[in-house]
């Protein structure tokens, strides 16, 4: 009966194709929309992870996510290094600012300001220059991308000179850095040379980065600050699990996404449920045969899903295969950099096409099972 139900399907091409178009749209655009989503998701937290060293983040009651900062006063440094517990605590300024060519062209970038003892918070995947250009007040290290952003048309030479806060920054090095979710250039500079484009207008500690001594987990530790200090102290797994979650809370990304991938699936379920059934009816009297015969509707629900097995294997290849290509085309593109197909993302795209199949064969089959077989061949 298998092999029947195989030859039924392979024998009407236009109509085998036409499944297969169905459940190929359908995979390729649930597939794409959720890796997008999941990968701007990834970008909110990216600056959090990039710094794995730093267990603990400080910072002020009222900060929601990574990009709602208000700037700490710098007494709370010494505060948190005097925490029993603490292993070390180092400042880390974030801020966004507009920088300037020598051409006079404006760009907005992302001032990240280190600590230049230890560099923690800084990317050390550096392709150009070396850490130690960042210890001189007036040097900054760029992230590759926003090199290519701002200077598109230039090969890399360096030193170039940016213009920021009125301040003449010389870009010594590049690094490789993981994109944020607004995918402005980040810029290293010293913690200190952040703090001397602050001026008088505020404090540059937009963070306390922290480690825990040996004997006190993470979790411990940040109780602890909150509970001396009074500040905001939070593990980093939860920080960014709280910005991600803000990000979901607070804007229309995730309904956005959602509408899109429901759209998939309803198009693609129309297209797969109206070709099974035409597909169905157009041999309705081969199946009405076979029921007079003694074809059990168990038997014909069974042929029905070899040939939506067949037909679904096909297209969720073929559309996971086309995300897959896409993502690797636009691998070095900055709006899509970092952007991948995890694991999680084929289970929740093949569980979709494949609720959306059984649902187009169950519409299929109803009226199959409710027809009489004499009917069909008297022509009623």
């Amino acid at each position: 009966m298998y092999s029947i139900a195989l030859s039924m399907l392979l024998g009407d091409k236009v109509k085998c194709w036409g499944l297969i178009f169905g459940v190929t749209f359908s995979t390729l655009l649930i597939t794409q929309q959720i890796s997008i989503f999941v990968g701007l998701m990834a970008r909110v937290s990216s600056l959090i992870l990039s710094i794995p060293e730093a267990s603990v983040w400080v910072m002020d009651p009222r900060s929601a996510y990574i990009e709602e900062i208000h700037p700490l006063p710098e007494i709370n440094l010494q505060k948190v290094r005097s925490i029993r517990g603490v292993l070390w605590a180092v400042p880390f300024h974030k801020s966004t600012v507009s920088a300037t060519t020598k051409d006079g062209r404006l760009h907005q970038v992302q001032i990240v300001g280190v600590d230049p003892f230890s560099f923690l918070g800084m990317n050390k995947a550096l392709t150009h220059g070396f850490l130690d250009h960042l210890r001189h007040p007036l040097n900054g290290i760029l992230d590759t991308s926003g090199y290519q952003r701002i200077w598109p048309s230039s090969a890399t030479h360096l030193p170039k000179m940016l213009t920021v806060q009125h301040h003449r920054l010389s870009i010594q090095g590049l690094c490789e850095s993981r994109p944020t979710f607004f995918s402005f250039p980040l810029l290293y500079v010293s913690y200190y040379t952040a703090k001397s484009m602050m001026a008088k207008k505020s404090s540059p500690l937009s963070f306390i980065l922290v480690k825990e001594r040996n004997g006190i987990s993470p979790q411990a530790l940040a109780k602890k600050i909150t509970k001396k200090t009074g500040l905001q102290a939070i593990t980093q797994s939860a920080f960014s699990e709280k910005s991600i979650g803000y990000v979901l809370k607070r804007t229309g990304i995730p309904i956005n996404f959602a509408i899109t991938i429901l759209l998939g699936a309803l198009v693609g379920g129309a297209i797969i449920a109206q070709t099974f059934y035409l597909f169905f009816m157009e041999n309705l009297k081969q199946f009405a045969a076979m029921k007079i015969m003694g074809v059990s509707n168990a038997t014909l629900t069974r042929m029905a899903l070899t040939q939506a097995g067949c037909v679904g294997s096909i297209g969720y290849g073929l559309g996971v295969g086309l995300t897959a290509l896409f993502l690797w085309s636009q691998r070095n593109a900055p709006a899509f950099k970092g952007f991948s197909l995890h694991w999680q993302v084929l289970v929740i795209s093949f569980t979709v096409v494949t609720v959306v199949i059984l649902l187009s064969i169950a519409l299929s089959l109803r009226k199959l099972f409710k027809i009489d077989p004499i009917m069909v061949f008297r022509g009623g």
